[in-house]
């Protein structure tokens, strides 16, 4: 076993690292860190992710690695939102084949040897409205509110929809999940977004879940 794997896990409780822990457990040149990180990596006991982001292999993992949280350690500031979101929260059935992401830069994809890591813009000054924190044995991540993911994704796929009957035929979201989520929430977010086409959906979802 190499000698960084050791002190990892000896004094990182992570199973996921970067390039600044590693300079930290190992003397050195720059360059030598990165002749150890390969023989790890070669040894099939270190995951390189993307530059400067590892995580130990499966074997040698604690706690394992929440995909949700490696996901805004991959490309941030972001939370998890649009398919992924929804499907975590039980509004849509389908698997989702990438871990889907809102974050302020511009749209990104990464793919990985633990999965493809997808990334589309939202450029809201409120960008975490609407976004909970939730913790896990394997750390913290930011997760969208089911209204907060429905509106990001009406948002970035330019969806021109007046009410609940396409996120029902088109996602195959029940209206009893919308019914039981908290509406408050959705008009809380249609007073902060400008988008017009945000405000009509909004407003259309309201008017529905009303009747």
């Amino acid at each position: 076993m190499e000698k960084l794997v050791e002190k990892i896990i000896e004094f990182v409780p992570n199973d996921v690292f970067t390039d600044d822990v590693v300079a930290n457990l190992l003397p050195g040149t720059p360059n030598s860190r990165y002749g150890i990180i390969k023989r790890a990596i070669a040894k099939g006991e270190i995951i390189h992710i993307k530059k400067g982001l590892y995580a130990l292999a499966k074997k040698f993992q604690r706690k394992g690695i929440n995909l949700f949280g490696l996901a805004q350690l991959i490309y941030g500031p972001s939370y998890v939102s649009f398919e992924s979101a929804l499907n975590y929260h039980g509004w849509i059935p389908e698997a989702v084949y990438a871990v889907t992401s809102a974050a302020s830069k511009n749209a990104k994809e990464f793919t990985t040897p633990l999965g493809v890591f997808s990334y589309k813009r939202i450029p809201f000054q409120s960008l975490f409205f609407g976004v909970d924190r939730v913790e896990s044995p394997q750390g913290p991540y930011f997760m969208a509110s089911p209204w907060k993911a429905l509106i990001d994704y009406v948002y970035v796929y330019k969806k021109d929809w007046r009410g609940i009957d396409p996120v029902v035929k088109s996602l195959r979201v029940e209206i009893e999940s919308m019914k039981n989520t908290n509406i408050d929430l959705l008009g809380q977010l249609g007073a902060i977004h400008k988008n017009s086409r945000i405000k009509k959906f909004i407003k259309g979802v309201e008017k529905d879940l009303k009747q």
